[in-house]
Order: C-alpha cells, then structure tokens, then sequence
C-alpha cells in the first residue's frame, strides 16, 4: 500500500493585475475630503505567500511521477470515486466516461482549480480522472492521473493542453483551400516529439489539384522518417490507408480550419454526423466550425479526437538550445560545426549551413528552424 504524505502546495493567486485603476480614492483624500468619510465595515485577511498555500494528503507514488505530470494531486477513496475518462471539456464542466460507460456532468473540484501549474486549464480531453458521483447523473472530479502522449500548444503565454493520453498525432491539411502551409506541419511534428506522439501527416483535398508537384515536399518528410498520405473524403482516396493507422489507438486529428478533419472523420465512420462547414470564398479560409475538442470511439477499434481548428500554432516553453533536436536531418552536421555552441544561424565554418547549400538538409525546413529559433528566443526575452 502506497504510504500517505502531507504536503504544501501553492495556489493561485487571485488576479495577476488589477482590474481596474483604483486611484480615484487617492485622489479622493488627496482633496481634503477624507475626514468626511465613514469606516463602513472592517476585513481581516491573510496577507502574502500564507494566503497561497494549502496542506493536502497525497502519496509517494505521485510525489515522484516525474515531470509528466504538472502539480502533485491530492489523494482520493477509491471506495467513494470512480476512475473515468474526460470526453470533452465546456466550460465549467467535463463529460467523463465511467468504468461501466455511462457518462457524467462534473465539476472540477475548487482546490484542483485554484492549484498553481503552467496550464490553462487543469482538465482536458484524454485525461484519466477519479470523480465522485453524484445524483443525476453528475459528479466532482477529485483527482488526475498522470499523463502521456499529449499535444500541447502556447495561448497568451501559458500551455494549452489541446488533448492527452493520446499515441499518435495525424496532422491534416489540404493541398488546396485553404493554401497548404509547411511551416505549420514542422511545428506539429516539434511538438509531437514533446509531447511523445507518433505522427501522420494527411493530405486532404487531393481530388482538387494535381498531387505531382506536392511530391519533393512528401518526399522531405520521408526522409526524415514521416510518412504522408494524400486522402480526399468526398472520393475515399487514401481512406483505407489512413483508417489501418487508426485501428487499437487513441488519435488526435489536428489542422487549420476548413481543412477537412471533420469530413474526413464523418467518411471513416458513416453516422457519426461531425458537423462540418465551407471555406470561406471572402478569405479563403476555414470557419471554426469544431468548438471543442471530443473524443469519440471507432467502430472499428480506437479512439480519434476532432480538435478546433487553428489559424497559428505556437510552441511554449521551449528553449533555444533544444530547437535543433526537433530536426533529425540536422542531427549527423551538428557535432561537426566548428563552435560546440553553434546556433546555426550566422556563425561561420557551421556544417549545417554548408549542409543546407550542398541540399543535404532542406532549405525550407532549415528555414522553419530558424523560425522556431527565433520564437524561442523572443519569448525567452520577454
């Protein structure tokens, strides 16, 4: 039996800034009219780092899960919760899945909100959480497991966890409306690697244009041990391929709006009634049809979840020095650059530079390298 532990955890702080300029009170004595005013009421509040802090009981078990997991949870009776599955997240409330596939409406227990991580929000899709039930069909969700495989993104300077306990990432975008865009595939497949997913890369749309000049872009991403699959859900080309790499596994379909995730799930599955919207003919881009993340059971053996659909897709918390690691082909020069802490940017006698010339290593991914590099150096710096 694992042993219990009292511990002392941080909380949040209620807001980071004011939320709104509160100097028309200083103004207001500083006229001389502060003897006129009244004591209505006293509050007695703790004060500094006291107020943010909690005891709770976990275990020794979850204080050394590692870094998976963001914030020590506190421990739950396994004979009054039950262990479920977050289905999707709205709002305020989780639709988790029972151990007997029922579903309930739960609330995230307060002391889980207010605790301090890097994350927007504590709960997501994927996650494996013990909830206590409630009546009709309601419930607390009390605790959360540790977490694999997830694929995470940077919203307004904090991790987004768009799913988790997922194995594999397919990243869908069309060759054509909207317009296809290698640099967002580079950073899905950065953030696949840190997120420990496996990933596929789905061309959609492939009925509308000619695949032969996409064909040096597939073949980058061969190279560096990516597989592509053209696939169009209105023709079924490529369908078969793509559902034998989603049989037994837990798959996060992921993209720009309007590139065809929810059709092509609608295809793979007849019935299941995603609901699904045109391009726009004004911008030539997707309209944000999918507003959260779900996760849904194949007929056919696994789990795919349809995610919203992005217009930017931003790596957080990374580190400059790390960058390269997100590009194998990169990997045999770099020990053979003349300064061991080469950026691979402006230094000279630099082996991937000389790489990218002798077309060793792609320009256009080299590029995406140094795109990433400098984001990653501007939030540094922030």
């Amino acid at each position: 039996m694992d042993k219990k532990k009292k511990i002392r955890v941080e909380l949040r702080k209620n807001r980071s800034k004011p939320p709104r300029d509160k100097r028309w009170t200083q103004e207001f004595q500083e006229h001389g009219f502060a003897e006129d005013t009244q004591p209505t009421q006293e509050r007695v509040r703790a004060k500094g780092e006291l107020s943010r802090k909690r005891t709770i009981i976990t275990t020794e078990q979850a204080l050394h899960a590692g870094d998976d997991q963001p914030t020590t949870m506190p421990v739950v009776d396994p004979q009054e919760c039950l262990l479920g599955r977050v289905l999707k997240v709205q709002g305020l409330y989780s639709v988790v899945e029972g151990p007997d596939g029922s579903t309930y409406r739960c609330a995230v227990r307060r002391l889980l909100k207010t605790l301090v991580t890097d994350e927007r929000n504590v709960v997501t899709t994927g996650d494996r959480v013990w909830f206590r039930p409630a009546a009709a069909g309601e419930g607390f969700i009390e605790s959360i497991e540790p977490r694999h495989g997830v694929l995470t993104r940077a919203s307004r300077r904090r991790e987004h966890v768009l799913v988790a306990n997922v194995d594999q990432l397919v990243v869908v975008m069309s060759l054509v409306e909207p317009e296809l865009k290698p640099h967002l595939i580079d950073r899905y497949l950065a953030c696949a690697q840190r997120g420990g997913l496996d990933v596929l890369i789905c061309l959609n749309k492939a009925d509308l244009v000619d695949p032969v000049p996409f064909q040096p872009l597939i073949g980058s991403y061969a190279q560096v041990g990516v597989p592509v699959i053209l696939t169009s859900a209105q023709t079924g080309l490529g369908l078969d391929l793509l559902k034998e790499r989603l049989v037994g596994r837990a798959t996060v379909f992921s993209g720009q709006s309007g590139v065809g995730k929810s059709s092509l799930l609608n295809a793979l599955q007849p019935g299941l009634g995603l609901r699904v919207r045109e391009v726009s003919e004004t911008t030539e881009k997707g309209r944000h049809t999918t507003t959260t993340a779900e996760l849904i059971p194949l007929a056919f053996g696994g789990w795919a979840v349809d995610t919203p659909g992005v217009r930017q897709f931003q790596l957080g918390n990374i580190r400059p020095e790390e960058v390269e690691g997100f590009f194998p082909e990169m990997r045999p020069f770099v020990p053979l650059c003349a300064f061991p802490d080469c950026s691979h940017t402006h230094e000279g006698r630099c082996a991937v530079k000389q790489a990218v010339e002798r077309r060793l290593i792609s320009p256009r991914r080299y590029l995406s390298y140094r795109g990433m590099l400098q984001s990653a150096w501007e939030e540094r710096h922030q």
